[in-house]
């Protein structure tokens, strides 16, 4: 298993980013000023993208793992790989996800608790209602972790 940064063609993992973020220009409004990752075990499981937010912030904008590999570790170990790769560069690591039975458990169980919520994020940003495990998603729940 290895991780590597993606420098240049970023959209050619645009089906795995619309996993996670489903309006591609949703997508384009940070992947070219992020950095992005991907977990290669045997060809590419998971990827990530992030940005520097400033004030010592890294946001993970992205994350998405192959559904067949989901479940088996690859977005934790990508979290793991970033918490090592910028600890001392920023001091927190944080994450905005809809309010989903299914992410937030994830995320907690990585070490992150919630922050803040903003409002009507998905339904003011989004052309068509997002829905996750049956959930209409409505609030950006952020949670963040200390690095």
């Amino acid at each position: 298993m290895r991780i590597v940064e993606v420098t240049e063609n970023k959209k050619q993992y645009l089906d795995l980013l619309l996993l996670a973020d489903e309006q591609e220009d949703m997508v384009d409004r940070y992947l070219y000023k992020s950095k992005m990752y991907v977990l290669d075990d045997d060809g590419v499981k998971c990827e990530c993208v992030v940005t520097d937010e400033g004030t010592g912030i890294l946001e993970i904008k992205n994350i998405a793992t192959v559904p067949p590999f989901q479940r088996k570790g690859y977005a934790k170990a990508l979290i793991e790989f970033l918490v090592e790769k910028y600890r001392g560069q920023f001091s927190i690591l944080q994450v905005g996800t809809g309010d989903s039975p299914l992410t937030i458990p994830f995320y907690e169980k990585c070490g992150f608790v919630r922050s803040y919520i903003v409002p009507n994020f998905f339904t003011d940003h989004y052309d068509h209602p997002i829905y996750e495990c049956g959930v209409h998603l409505v609030d950006m729940v952020y949670l963040q972790r200390p690095l």
